[in-house]
């Protein structure tokens, strides 16, 4: 690769847009060196320019049956390996118009990249590989900072082209636009190369289980309800490690006090969750406020501006809207460093799930790429948190490296394994037990190498496979048969290292307590291989302990599965 490589240029000079081919014109000079199996181009602007974007384009030469990977845009995009008969779809039917589509483009990168499709024609962030029946060529970037590296493939006319999205930037400084990799070999083989070459830590802890309150309440939460589920989660002692509150506590988003359903103000829980032996988890959204926060009302000078309108952009949809705080305003930032003080110290939270995070990069600002923006966000996040642990959520995977410790890697799971209609008329990010288990699998080879991967919970709870549970939300009826609770439960336990259900544990039979410590134990399994064999059938090939080979096919769809012994 990047022996043939055609240069092109997209920027403005003053008013005047232009695109531009070739190395060098009057307004740039760029120098593109290959050594070490690393690509690295260096644009030296003669004159200031605005970036709009920069592409490498080069033949690749695909093959009939390769396996494409596209990383979907952050956490919970779709993600998945695609071959040449498959489409890779954006926002679909109703979640393309107006006034729908500014709602459900909040998610994803529907504002800066086009969908074809068309099968064959994909999109992929920060890296991708090409998998030729076990033969695997992986291209990645070993540099997100500058602005994120997309990669678009064209299997039918065998063309990869290398954008780096550098919108926003106006520079007549030296300015490093690509550094990429190429690794070929096995699959686990080129990830290992290619996160040594990254050379970020490895992992500083390697498995979560316990209890996250989300899915049995959602913001519908008490004291009391989560000290009762407290004790439930204790009848599995020591096989769970983390108990942690979700969505529901806090007065608003954005202001971080605990409402009056909190008598306790949280160390109260805190200090009962620490004597039963577990980690303390908080769920935050630390870069928003809801538009009926008190924070919003009093401060409309510490948040993101629409682009080129004079008002606050609404970031999130969630609690009636919400805006994102402007983390370059130096009173923002010691705003949001008193509430991680509080959560953090005076409280007493070992752990916060951090949400949303998104949002800080929809648009470029500041002089920034969307990529700068999103790594100036996960560091400062960072440095708010300290040495305590971070689970990332909602966020742009790669600028999370090295600054999480785990990281949600699917959408969110959904109360009912069925996508409901509407699933299919909006964008690739909803919450969706298909989605969640696709990326759970096709992610894999994050976990353990860059931070233990979260794929959301699984569910066990026993009276809600007829509909009924006295503490259910009042939303609906939770939809899981048996079969497909144990399922989403075995594909959690296989490829995630965040294993959480939101039931009251209290509440389980001894035989679906034995189930849940099972499941919360790491793997021993090894994965062989992991495929689309028809549209809508997985097949995974794993290895136990034993060193017996097995295969488990289903159907992301109907959640119909088999395991069959090979070896």
């Amino acid at each position: 690769m990047f022996e043939n490589v055609k240069f092109v240029l997209e920027y403005k000079l003053g008013a005047n847009k232009k695109c531009a081919e070739g190395l060098e014109n009057d307004d740039y000079k760029v120098e593109a060196v290959k050594s070490d199996e690393v690509f690295q181009v260096t644009i030296r602007p003669k004159k200031s320019i605005s970036f709009i974007n920069a592409y490498l384009v080069e033949h690749f030469g695909f093959l009939k049956n390769d396996r494409v990977f596209a990383n979907g845009y952050q956490s919970w995009t779709t993600t998945r390996e695609y071959k040449a008969s498959d489409v890779q779809r954006g926002l679909r039917s109703l979640g393309a118009v107006y006034p729908v589509r500014p709602f459900t483009a909040l998610f994803g990168d529907y504002d800066f990249q086009k969908y074809s499709k068309k099968p064959g024609v994909f999109h992929s962030y920060s890296y991708t590989y090409v998998n030729s029946n076990g033969n695997v060529t992986l291209l990645g970037s070993l540099n997100e900072r500058t602005g994120y590296t997309i990669f678009h493939v064209d299997m039918n006319c065998d063309t990869l082209r290398i954008q780096k999205d550098v919108e926003g930037v106006t520079t007549d400084k030296e300015y490093v636009l690509f550094e990429l990799y190429e690794s070929k070999g096995g699959y686990d083989e080129v990830f290992d190369d290619y996160f040594a070459k990254l050379a970020f830590p490895k992992p500083r802890f390697d498995h979560m289980s316990g209890y996250t309150s989300w899915y049995n309440y959602y913001g519908g939460i008490s004291e009391n309800q989560i000290m009762r589920d407290l004790e439930g989660l204790a009848r599995v002692g020591d096989a769970a490690n983390v108990f942690q509150i979700d969505d529901g506590f806090q007065s608003k988003v954005g202001d971080w006090y605990a409402n009056e359903k909190f008598p306790g103000k949280m160390k109260n829980i805190v200090d009962a969750t620490h004597a039963k032996g577990y980690k303390a988890g908080l769920w935050l959204a630390p870069l928003n406020a809801a538009k009926t926060s008190v924070v919003a009302k009093e401060h409309k000078d510490w948040f993101i501006r629409c682009p080129r309108l004079p008002k606050r952009e609404i970031g999130v949809i969630g609690w009636g809207g919400g805006y994102t705080f402007d983390i370059y305003n130096p009173e923002v930032r010691e705003y949001i460093k008193g509430f991680f003080n509080r959560v953090l110290n005076e409280w007493g939270f070992d752990m916060v799930k951090l949400d949303f995070l998104y949002s800080a990069c929809r648009h470029p600002r500041n002089n920034k790429s969307r990529g700068e923006l999103m790594y100036d966000a996960m560091e400062f996040l960072r440095e708010c948190v300290g040495d305590k642990i971070i689970l990332g959520c909602g966020v742009p995977l790669f600028p999370a490296f090295g600054y999480v410790d785990f990281c949600r890697i699917s959408c969110d799971v959904a109360p009912t394994y069925r996508e409901p209609f509407y699933n299919k008329m909006l964008n690739r990010e909803l919450p969706s037990a298909k989605n969640a288990i696709n990326n759970t699998i096709f992610r894999r080879h994050l976990n353990g190498r860059i931070f233990g991967n979260d794929p959301d919970v699984f569910y066990l709870r026993e009276r809600d496979l007829t509909g009924k549970d006295e503490f259910f939300n009042k939303r609906g009826k939770h939809k899981f048969t048996r079969n497909e609770q144990l399922l989403l439960a075995e594909i959690n336990n296989t490829f995630g290292n965040v294993l959480f259900v939101s039931d009251n544990v209290g509440g389980y039979s001894e035989e679906t307590l034995e189930l849940l410590k099972k499941f919360f134990k790491p793997t021993e399994r090894k994965i062989i291989d992991a495929e689309y064999v028809t549209s809508s059938e997985i097949e995974i090939t794993y290895s136990e302990a034993d060193g017996k080979v097995w295969k488990l096919r289903f159907d992301v769809y109907t959640g119909e599965n088999s395991h069959t012994e090979i070896k």
